[in-house]
């Protein structure tokens, strides 16, 4: 090798190793990230109350749910509404042909009017009261009876004074006879008439009331769940036509297990949280199942939950908590403070300037806030948002 090549190498060699023996010198010297204290802020847990509950799931059903059938037998004419329609208490929902139920009304008052009058009142009239004895047949037949009674009392008369004979006096006591037995029969007759005259007006009740059930309409505010038929049909009596429910307010049926059934009560708060759905509904509990279930050892419970905006569907599945204790004591802390590593619960302390780890055991939570049951005292101070900490790593407090 050339002197002068060997020479450059020398140089490059010397700086080299300068260069690293400067950088062991700085590694060495700096101070280590680790062994920095870092700066940690504490919070205080605190005794305060949460509501205890009992989770449970269960489905919403309908208040009330009805299908309407028709009571009379017609051909459907009308059918205003469809699936989901909204109606209200007395909404038509379906009208069927009444050119044949006007007729048999017309034909019923007419009947009336002649009842009316053979009985001898007004024949538009609604007073039916009518004394029998002021009845012209009655009348008739009391004028008939009077004259026989005097016509026997002279012919007895006459008889005894030699002046007619016995066959004459018994022509005039059978003619008595026979009218007294016409005045009965015409007093029967009256009252005949009077009866038909009653029949007459609940035939045409009848009649006014099959025109009337020719129209359905809704009996509670609600909505149209399906339609059964459609315009043109003839309908017999029974008919479904369509399926109402009511959408306000709602019944949800929860299921809740055993253990928790003893705490359950009829007025608790139900908090209803949909399936699918951001919508949260608050309820009362309105019945309770006298029995536990054998099967799936729970006990089905009812809450009412109120629906004015119809944002709950009947059919939804559905969770909600039973609120059995709304201030219900607890150790509280920050939810960011919990630290949860391969399903141990902890939060860290401060000791000695040192981090230290606390195992705890957690209960109830709200959405910034979680109860504390073991391991952690009210006043305890712990550390907010530890992030990435581990025990026995200096900290500072801010």
């Amino acid at each position: 090798m050339p002197a002068a090549a060997r020479s450059t190498l020398k140089v490059l060699l010397a700086t080299a190793f300068a260069w690293g023996c400067s950088d062991d010198g700085a590694r060495a010297t700096a101070p280590s990230p680790v062994d920095e204290p870092k700066p940690v802020r504490l919070v205080t847990a605190v005794a305060g109350s949460l509501p205890r509950t009992v989770a449970a799931t269960g489905t919403l059903a309908a208040e009330d749910q009805v299908v309407l059938n028709t009571k009379v037998a017609g051909r459907l004419a009308e059918l205003p509404v469809d699936l989901g329609s909204v109606v209200h208490q007395g909404d038509v929902v379906a009208v069927l042909d009444l050119a044949d139920f006007r007729l048999r009304v017309e034909q019923a008052a007419t009947a009336l009017a002649q009842a009316r009058a053979r009985l001898g009142v007004p024949i538009d009239g609604s007073d039916d009261h009518v004394e029998l004895e002021k009845t012209a047949v009655v009348r008739q037949a009391r004028a008939v009876l009077t004259q026989a009674t005097a016509q026997r009392s002279r012919t007895a008369s006459l008889n005894r004074d030699g002046i007619l004979s016995k066959a004459e006096l018994d022509q005039a006591e059978a003619d008595y006879r026979v009218a007294e037995a016409r005045y009965q029969e015409q007093l029967e007759e009256a009252r005949s008439r009077r009866a038909q005259v009653a029949e007459r007006q609940a035939a045409l009740r009848l009649a006014e009331q099959a025109l009337a059930d020719a129209t359905l309409r809704a009996p509670f505010d609600g909505a149209v769940r399906e339609r059964h038929l459609s315009i043109g049909a003839y309908l017999d009596v029974g008919a479904a036509v369509a399926t109402i429910v009511k959408m306000d307010p709602l019944r949800l049926r929860l299921a809740v297990p055993e253990r928790d059934s003893a705490n359950v009560r009829i007025g608790q708060t139900v908090r209803l949280r949909a399936d699918g759905d951001a919508v949260q509904a608050e309820g009362k509990v309105v019945r309770l199942s006298p029995a536990v279930d054998e099967k799936t050892r729970t006990l089905l419970i009812e809450a009412e939950i109120p629906n004015e905006s119809g944002a709950l569907r009947p059919g939804a599945f559905a969770s909600a908590d039973v609120v059995i204790d709304p201030e219900s004591p607890a150790v509280l802390v920050p939810a960011d403070a919990l630290v949860t590593f391969a399903g141990i619960a902890k939060v860290l302390g401060v000791t000695d300037g040192r981090i230290v780890e606390k195992r705890v055991r957690v209960g109830r939570r709200t959405a910034d806030r979680l109860e504390v049951l073991e391991g952690l005292a009210a006043g305890d101070a712990i550390v907010a948002e530890p992030g990435n900490l581990s025990a026995g790593q200096p900290v500072v407090v801010r």
